[in-house]
């Protein structure tokens, strides 16, 4: 068992590498065609960024797969499957379309169709859901039909979820490499603990997920160098809807009836990651839950669903006070909090001490949420382990302005204290900022525009 995992870390570490090592000259490449838009009144930073930084993943996609395909526990996945070429194929299609629309600016309804067109290459490549387990039931075989139109809902939901979440540095690639974590635990227990060999694609797709998002992860911190754009957020929610189509639709119940005395037995005890409508639900439960309250707000406010604005969960959380960086902590936690909570609790569903666990760190959680100007101050020893604005600062220093309210200097990149992020200094309407007036160094929280009173033009010589 240990050589496979050895397998898995080598795929994540050479996926994450290659992404990495390719999101700076993808960062210049942006920055040369213009990739890099003006800043519009619902956006969060403060500078034109680039995007495009889905090429740089889409690039350490295909460096996972292809090192995969060389390992010897893993080679039997592309042997004995056809998934991995299914998901490559719709990959490539939600990638080339995102790369079109973070240049150009395509229309929502152009997108949306180019998604379900992604999934129905998947499906006719045999990447479906053919059944699904009914609680009380047992296992209900799907048509051809039925099989397809809920792989490509399936699909359509989960990317733009992830799409919908990706509104501040960071948020988007390190909820999805949360959540993919969880999902290969639970893949990797179905696969080498229950020998259930139709689990091995999601195995492999959900390692690659996360060395994508690990590799992007240093340039799109706060603050940004480089946005992932619809390039990377529609790539992967797509191989993240990929691998629970993968887990769930492909495995049959009737493999696990002799670790849980019967069918049905099987079916109630996988429950909790195992019908596909809750699975990505339960695996990205915040992202998913912003595109049904965004879509609730729009329809309620006589807007169009795709109508962009400035009423997301990461929005609301710097409007009460939260830093942007803490934001993201916060939305990290609960994405770990789910996602993890519904994994431990498919393995021990009897266990109450898992629903105790739980509950505590939602009142964690929950005071984490009312206390958004509390900031924690390190042991002088850890001072050079942890950001400046939490160390202790010298004696003498006391009187001299901190870090959180010295101004970054235009195009340096330098990030900005928790005032920064609070959406009331300007409202909720401001001014466009045009490309190219500005360093591009990365994006910053809101703060007041007189912190930046002086523009200067992109020296191309850099």
């Amino acid at each position: 068992m240990g050589q496979p995992v050895r397998d898995y870390l080598l795929t994540l570490c050479v996926t994450a590498a290659v992404t990495y090592l390719l999101t700076g000259p993808v960062r210049k490449f942006a920055i040369a065609v213009g990739a890099m838009p003006a800043i519009r009144a619902r956006d969060v930073h403060r500078e034109p960024t680039p995007r495009l930084g889905g090429i740089a993943m889409f690039g350490g996609l295909c460096a996972g797969l292809i090192v995969a395909d060389h390992l010897h526990n893993l080679k039997s996945v592309f042997e004995l499957s056809n998934e991995p070429r299914a998901l490559l194929s719709g990959a490539a299609l939600i990638w080339l379309i995102g790369v079109l629309d973070d240049k150009f600016e395509l229309d929502a309804l152009i997108k949306l169709g180019a998604q379900m067109i992604a999934a129905a290459v998947m499906v006719i490549q045999g990447l479906t859901i053919l059944w699904l387990p009914i609680p009380g039931i047992g296992t209900v075989a799907l048509t051809q039909w039925q099989g397809t139109l809920l792989t490509v809902a399936l699909v359509v939901v989960t990317i733009n979820a992830v799409n919908f979440v990706d509104g501040l540095d960071g948020l988007a690639a390190g909820m999805v490499c949360i959540a993919s974590a969880a999902f290969f635990l639970y893949a990797y227990r179905l696969w080498f603990g229950n020998m259930i060999e139709a689990a091995a694609p999601a195995t492999l797709f959900t390692a690659i997920l996360m060395g994508m998002c690990l590799g992007f992860l240093p340039h799109n911190m706060h603050p940004a160098r480089i946005f992932m754009g619809d390039s990377g957020s529609m790539l992967i929610g797509l191989v993240l809807a990929a691998a629970a189509i993968s887990v769930t639709g492909q495995v049959d119940p009737d493999t696990m009836r002799i670790f849980e005395g019967s069918e049905r037995g099987a079916t109630h005890a996988m429950l909790p990651v195992f019908i596909p409508l809750l699975l990505p639900l339960t695996i990205i439960a915040i992202p998913a839950a912003d595109l049904i309250l965004a879509i609730v707000r729009r329809t309620w406010n006589g807007q169009s669903p795709f109508a962009a604005d400035r009423g997301h969960l990461h929005h609301r959380l710097l409007e009460i006070g939260h830093s942007h960086s803490r934001a993201v902590l916060i939305m990290y936690f609960w994405s770990a909090l789910i996602a993890f909570g519904a994994v431990g609790y498919s393995v021990h569903s009897a266990s109450m001490w898992i629903v105790f666990v739980i509950v505590a760190a939602s009142a964690v959680g929950l005071i984490l949420l009312l206390m958004p100007r509390f900031t924690p101050r390190t042991p002088h020893w850890a001072n050079r382990f942890v950001p400046p604005r939490y160390r202790h600062r010298a004696k003498e220093q006391a009187s001299s302005p901190s870090y959180d309210e010295k101004p970054a200097t235009v195009g340096s990149g330098a990030q900005q204290g928790p005032a920064d992020a609070q959406m009331g200094e300007e409202g909720p309407e401001r001014a466009p900022v045009a490309v190219g007036v500005s360093g591009v160094n990365g994006a910053t929280a809101i703060g007041a525009r007189s912190r930046f009173p002086e523009r200067r033009s992109i020296d191309s010589s850099r």
